[in-house]
Parts: structure tokens; sequence; C-alpha cells
């Protein structure tokens, strides 16, 4: 059969699902602004988050009010976009370098009070000296990695005391503070009690009796991780209340014996009848320093959490745990470490070690100031790695050229959504502890949104936060099931979504059988004298900081203080302290709230950059985007304290590009408008970085899937419930023979009599003349449903493949691949096109077979961009004749076959 009958099979005879399917995603990237306006709802705790310009709900008063714009048709058709429509091209996330692709070479600016500017701290790095040189100016220690750890480190090594001088410490990050692992955490401070009962139900399994010495070592080992947890938690909680707040955390019990169990021991079967016992004891272990554990019934949940279902649940544990603004901790960590002495940069990237030609040992490193673009070196004692997942790529510039190191650290990526704040109560969340693949998942309220996850998958980590959507729609399924029936997650209610890696470490210089270890390991290269520090969690970052340095240093390290002191804007914070800036700066009591809780004692300095806002209340705080606290006058400070690029502002020193990718995008310019005033960015300067700032917002998730135009998704129930009413046009609650031959007419692919009835049964499966929800839901999800669809995608693909093949040989070569992205607008280089043809050309015979190219356009992802720019250029379902006539030079001959319709259907 040829690909354009089974395009017309598919599509006409056996189901409408693809295009059904197709649609849907239409109705994602070609939306009525009217409908903005019209989706704006209101919920139950005044989160002004959900009722803003972001918000886009797809509720059957929205599909009304597109209908009563005349414009019902996009809903569906995925042959015509209405006049109204503004088209949203969400493309994939980008690939290659996520830093600025030229030196911006920003001017200085002045540090915080107290702390010296960006650019001194770049001279004071450029004055180390080498060991032997008279003067004994280099460092004490280096560190290698600005995030919690990184800095911790710094921070520590600049308040150690009992020496006979202080410390001379110096630390590069090659991005922004907090730029990766650090800033894309579940923000919580937790103590691990998933670690406490995994510890426990390995000390209780069968390992006990046959391996007593090892089980029971093991035990201990994980339970004095959790101890320590407890205790550096309540540090953090007590000593930096700036930073941290306590949330009370829900689980929700639907049956009193659990199977299969929780953790894969039987006890935890029971787990509904332990769990107040057990939260207690995690009380206890911190000292009952925390808010109490306490048990919620079913009717009280119902007033505290109204957002759960009541339907099954017998009652609710609540324990605590903290919380915080990780990013803004980390850079209260790096400022800290400035303000006590120490040399500290981001955007400084370690380009190679510097080797001793005697003993072969580092002695320093080869650096690179990336807003400069200047090259200097950096002489220490001791170089200390705390590259999170990112540490082996450090690790292969501790050998001299040609030397390798064994690896060390494995990567465990762990995604997040963020949804509209209304799903949660402003101060309670949520936890499922026993999800459908056994990982616990977080539902928990931040920024005044509600942050879920996380996911774990073990592979190599990456820079840009792109989030799969797979693991994107396990979030919202997992959630649903504690959830009421009248508040579903829909796709379009994900607000923002991001990845990123736990570092998961082994010590590569141990003795044989060493494991991965959550907990943080520290190695030292005997060859090379570099030691590396990875693993661990951001609630023990005091913890290995101390820890590290107590290693490396040995005798000569000093009394470590940490415990003793408070981040950068711990002095003069106290409670009051947003209600005197609503005194005297008349800032609205979100924005002073906001403000407080972020820079603590140092909010003066912020305010005193405020603009008046023009009007009566709130008198100053002008702010970036509607529906969020950000105001302008932390993008001139967030220059002060080392912002670098716009990105650095939309993602860290304001949180928007996590809470919602939307807002971010409508801030970035004039964010960039304020950064060039601070920095003194020319226009091709800001032009570049408002370029790369596009680039990486991109990568994070939306409410509009990533999509290639190629690889369909299958869609959540609600999703599917979406177009029922849709179809629906009667309101009728049920499906009838008319309606289905209407939407088969609108999508474009009218059916006769006979197919309609053909059709009509397949759905009906109770045979009683109408289409129920439950009908429609099951046939969209059916597995004959989704054959079909994958034929009619394997079918475009070959389309696609005759499109390449201008020889007609029923083989692509790359000089094939190499003339369709010219003849597109996008001349790849010859070594993208290697790659692209290396991927497609699995069994190595120097060709691509029909076989191969599909078998590559099935891929779940292509970091290559080649599929997004063939999609791009074609129609999803018409596929419109001549999407490569248009691109084509003059001078190139295209041979090509085309049907009565003009589509180019080979």
């Amino acid at each position: 059969m040829s690909a354009a009958s089974v395009l017309r099979f598919t599509s006409k005879r056996r189901s409408l699902v693809a295009p059904l399917i197709g649609s849907y995603r239409n109705h994602y990237q070609h939306r009525s602004l009217s409908v903005l306006a019209a989706s704006s709802t209101s919920n139950g705790h005044n989160d002004s988050h959900s009722n803003n310009q972001y918000r886009f709900q797809y509720s059957y008063q929205t599909l009304a009010a597109i209908a009563a714009g005349g414009s019902a048709a996009a809903l569906l058709s995925t042959s015509s976009v209405v006049a109204s429509c503004e088209k949203k091209k969400v493309e994939a996330p980008p690939v290659g370098d996520p830093f600025p692709l030229q030196p911006p070479k920003n001017k200085e600016v002045v540090g915080p009070k107290g702390i010296p500017s960006r650019a001194e701290q770049i001279r004071r790095l450029k004055s180390s000296s080498k060991q032997d040189d008279p003067s004994d100016d280099q460092y004490d220690v280096l560190i290698i990695g600005g995030g919690a750890t990184g800095a911790g480190i710094a921070f520590d090594a600049a308040t150690r005391s009992n020496l006979p001088s202080g410390l001379k410490v110096a630390c590069i990050e090659r991005g922004d503070f907090a730029s990766e692992t650090s800033s894309r955490s579940t923000k919580l401070i937790w103590a691990g009690i998933k670690y406490l009962a995994s510890a426990s139900a390995a000390l209780l399994s069968w390992d006990l009796l046959t391996s007593p010495v090892t089980t029971v070592k093991d035990f201990y080992s994980e339970f004095s991780m959790v101890f320590n947890c407890h205790q550096e938690r309540k540090y953090m909680m007590d000593k930096q209340q700036h930073l941290t707040n306590w949330v009370p955390i829900v689980c929700p019990f639907t049956e009193w014996n659990i199977w299969p169990p929780p953790f894969g021991h039987p006890i935890f079967s029971f787990f509904p009848v332990l769990a107040p016992a057990v939260f207690k004891f995690y009380d206890a272990l911190s000292q009952f320093t925390c808010p109490p554990s306490y048990i919620m019934t079913k009717k009280e949940a119902r007033t505290k959490f109204p957002q759960l279902s009541d339907q099954d649940i017998k009652y609710c544990a609540v324990f605590y745990e903290g919380q915080h603004n990780d990013a803004r901790t980390n850079i209260a960590i790096a400022l800290s470490a400035a303000e006590k002495g120490a040399h500290i940069a981001n955007y400084v990237e370690m380009t190679d070690g510097i080797f001793d030609e005697d003993s072969g040992k580092v002695i320093g490193v080869k650096a690179q100031d990336r807003i400069s673009g200047e090259t200097f070196e950096i002489y220490a004692k001791n170089i200390i790695f705390a590259g999170g997942p990112f540490t082996d790529k450090l690790r292969s510039k501790e050998e001299k050229e040609g030397g390798t190191v064994p690896p060390a650290v494995q990567g465990a990526s762990g995604s997040h959504i963020v949804l509209p704040g209304y799903f949660a109560p402003k101060d309670m969340g949520l936890l499922d502890y026993n999800t459908s693949d056994g990982r616990f998942l977080f539902f928990l309220p931040w920024q005044g949104s509600v942050i879920v996850g996380t996911t774990d998958k073990k592979c190599d980590a990456e820079t840009l936060p792109y989030p799969p959507e797979e693991e994107i729609q396990w979030m919202m399924k997992e959630v649903e099931k504690y959830l009421s029936n009248d508040l579903k997650v829909r796709r379009s209610d994900v607000l923002s979504a991001w990845r990123g890696w736990r570092p998961l470490a082994a010590d590569p210089h141990a003795p044989p059988g060493g494991q991965v270890s959550r907990d943080h390991v520290i190695s030292k290269n005997p060859s090379s004298g570099v030691t590396f520090i990875a693993g661990g969690k951001w609630t023990t970052w005091r913890e290995m900081a101390e820890d590290v340095l107590d290693k490396v240093l040995g005798d000569k390290a000093g009394t470590c203080n940490t415990l003793d002191i408070k981040l950068h804007g711990g002095e003069g914070y106290h409670k009051s302290l947003s209600t005197q800036l609503i005194q005297k700066y008349g800032v609205s009591e979100e924005v002073a709230n906001h403000l407080v809780k972020t820079y603590g004692g140092r909010v003066w300095e912020v305010v005193e950059k405020c603009k008046p806002t023009g009007k009566q209340w709130p008198r100053y705080g002008v702010q970036l985007v509607e529906g969020y606290p950000y105001i302008e006058a932390e993008v001139r400070f967030a220059c002060q304290e080392y912002a670098c690029t716009i990105e650095d502002v939309l993602s860290r020193r304001t949180r928007l590009a996590f809470l919602n990718s939307e807002a971010a995008q409508e801030a970035l310019p004039r964010v960039a408008d304020i950064m060039a005033e601070e920095l003194g960015w020319n226009k091709a300067t800001k032009k570049e970085q408002i370029k790369c700032a596009q680039k990486y917002l991109a990568a994070y998730g939306g409410r509009i899937p990533y999509e290639d135009g190629v690889a369909l998704r299958f869609l959540a129930h609600e999703d599917a419930m979406d177009m029922f009413r849709e179809i629906d046009r009667d309101g009728s609650g049920f499906i009838d023979p008319q309606e289905l031959k209407e939407i088969a007419t609108r999508l474009g692919n009218p059916l006769d009599d006979k197919q309609l009835k053909e059709l009509f049964r397949t759905i009906d499966t109770d045979k009683n003349g109408k289409i129920s929800a439950d009908e429609f839901v099951a046939w969209i999800n059916a597995e004959q449903s989704k054959n079909d669809v994958k034929r009619y995608l394997h079918a475009t693909a070959t389309v696609i493949f005759e499109e390449i093949d201008t020889d007609q040989s029923g083989f692509l070569d790359k000089a094939e691949l190499k003339a369709v992205t010219v003849r597109l607008g996008e001349d790849f280089t010859d070594k993208e096109i290697k790659k692209i043809f290396k991927e497609m050309d699995t069994d190595k015979d120097g060709k691509i077979s029909l076989q191969e190219f599909i078998a590559w356009m099935d891929k779940e992802n292509d970091k290559t961009g080649f599929r997004k720019l063939l999609a791009s250029n074609m129609q999803d379902n018409n596929m419109q004749g001549a999407w490569l006539d248009e691109k084509t030079p003059k001078g190139v001959t295209i041979k090509r076959k085309y049907t009565n319709s003009g589509s180019f259907l080979g």
C-alpha cells in the first residue's frame, strides 16, 4: 500500500484518531486571543497567579467562548487557521552552548555593600602566582564549581579559624551560581524520610540472615546519613530563617493495608497503621525542634485541603519538612563567601589543568572569563572539584593529554512541573509515597504556585533544563489520584517544567566493591593531587563543605565555624521587616513579602532602587510582569550580585522561568533594557543576549508540549474529554452519528455513509446507538487506535523520505540530506550531516533505507534538529504540496510525483 493510501485509509476508514490528536495539538499552536480573557478564573484562596493572562484553561466554557468568537473550527481543524488566531510555534529545545555566544564585555558594576564587584574578583583571581614565587600569592584552596557544594566550601574555608593566618580561597563557576543542579531541586530541605524507610526495609530483609554484618553496617550508614540530614535541616531552619520556611506535608491513606507494599517489604503494607508512630520517630531525630507531626481526619482534610478527593480517604498523616528558594540560597552562600574574603566569580571556566613538570601533579588551572573573553592562570596548593553530575568532565582535565580517569559520578535526572496555585492550599503540600513505579512524588506549594516532582532516571547530565514530555505526562497522571474529581490536571495547566541531575557518586580510588551512594563521596587522585566531592543532598551542603576541607587540609584545617554564621541577608532580618517595607516605601504586601524572603536584611539595598509606579497604590515597585511579585529594581540589584546575562535574572535572581515559562518570555525585553543600562551593552550585544536568553528559555517546558509535527503524543484522559465535549455539539453527553459525521467533515476527512457506519459501530461498543464519553476515551486509547496512529506517522515519514530521495534510488545519501537542509533554508555543516547520517544508518552500509529512516523518525528525541526542520516546513495532515518548492534555490531540479490534490504523496 502506498503512503498516500495509508494516509487516506488511516484517517478515513479505520480511525480518526491521528487527525483528532494532531488537531488537538494544533489547538495549542493556534490559539484565539479572545480566549485569554475568557479563560481567567478565580480560586478559593486569593491566588493571583491563576487569574492572569498566561492561564489558558480548556474548560467547556472556554470552548463555548471559542465557538462564540467564530473560531470553533480552529479547535480541531488541521488544515486551516482562523484569522483571529495567533500562531504559536514551539520549537524543540536548543542544542549546543547555553552560554553567551560572544563575550558581552559587561562594564564594571559595584557589588552589594561590603562585597567586591565581580570585576574586582576577576582582578584578584588573576593575581595568584606560581608555587615557587617568593611572594607566595597562590591560593590555599581553589574550588571548581559554584553550586551549593562549591560555594559552600568557599564559604567554610573563608571563615576557618585557629590558623596562623586565614586561608586564601578562590572559587570559579563556568556558568551562573546554581545554574545547574542546585537551582532545579524540589525546593525541600528534607531530612530523608524515604531513606529511613528504605534502610529499614533492607535491615528487615533476608539479607539480615545471610549477611548480617554487611546488612547492619549498611543500615547504620544509611541511618547515620538520615540523622545528619536532621541536624543540617535544624541548622538551616534555625539559623537561616530569612531563606527558609516549614511546610506541612499530607500523606493521605485510602486503605488500611497496601499491597504490593511500598519499599518492597511486607511490613510496609501496614504503613497506614504505622504512619503516626513513624512520623513521631522522624520528629524525634530532630530532637522535636520541628513542628510536630499530627493526624488529620477525613473531615479536617476536607476543610484544610479541599482539593483532595475525600471519596476513599480514611485519614491523613501530616509531617513537616523545610522549604527554600534553592537558587537564592546558593547565591546567598556565594555572596557570604565573598563577604568573608573568598575570591569567587561566576562565568569563569576551567579550560585545562596546569601540571608540575617534575611530579606531574596539578598546581593550578587555566581559566577563561566568559564575560570578557580573557584567559588567565590560577595557582593553588589544593584544588577541589565540586562539579556535581559534571564532575567527571572536570576530572578529565586533571590528567595530562592522553590520560584518562575512571568514571566516578553517575547522573540521575529528575523532572518537575509547576501548576497554578489553586491546585493546593497555599501552606500545605502532599506526598505520594507509593507511586506507580515506587518513587516518592511531592506536590508542594512554592512561590505562589504548586511544584510537582520528582522523577528519577539514570542518564548523562545536560546543562539545559529540557524535561521529557513522557515524564510530564507521568507526573500529571500520578497527582490526579488524590485530587477531587472536579479538579483535573490538564496538559495546559503546566506553566513550567524543567529537569535537573543529581550526582550519584562512587570513589574510583577506593578498593573494589565500592557502591554508588546518595551520600557524599570525597576522593583524592594520588597521581594528580586533585580532590573531588560529589553526591549528597541540598540539605547537607554545609556538612559536605566541612568534611572535604577537613580531609584536604588535614592538621592545617583549623576550626569550622559555619554553624554559627548567618548567610548573606541574615543580619537585619526580622519577622516585621515586610511591614516596615510597606510603611516606608508603599510597596504591595505581596512584593514586600517576596523581597524580604529573598534578600532578608539586605532588602533595603533593593528598595532604594525602586521607581514610582505612577499609581496611588502601590506607590513603588514596578512589576516586571503582571501576576508575579518581581520588580524592576531587582534586575538592577541583580547586576550588583554578579548577574551577567538575561537568563541569570529570569531563572535564578527571580524564579520567573521556573514558575511560568511564558511569563519569563514576556518579561525578557524589559529585563534586557534594564541590564543594557546597568552593564553598558550596545545594540549588538543586547540583541545577542536576547537571542541567547530566548534559546535557553525555550528549553523550559510549559503548557504547550514540545512537538516536532511528526511525533504525535497520546492524550491524557481530560484532554480526550475536551475532544469529546467539542464533538458533542448539543451537550447531550453522547455523540450521535450526525455529530461524528460533522467532526469528520470539519477535519477535512469527510466520511461516506458506509465509512461512517463502520466507524460508529467500532466506537459504540455497547451497541445502543450512541457513543458515551467512556466509549470515546476507550477508543482513543485503544491499542488498535494507537496502531492506526503509528501507521499514519510512518506513512508521513515515507512521504518525507520520498521528497528527500531526489534521485529516486530508494535510499538516502549524505548529499541528499545536505541538499534538503539547504532547500529548507538551514545549511547544516558537514559535521552535523555526518552525525545525522551515522544515527540513521544503523546497518552501516553507507546508505539509508526507508526502514532506517522511519525508525529514526520514531526516536523519542532528536537533538540534531533535523527532524524539527523537516516537520516545521510541512502541514501536519494535508501536507500541501511544494513545501520544498518554496525553499528550493534556482538551478536545483527536484523530481517529484504529485497526487491530484496537489499533495506531494509519492
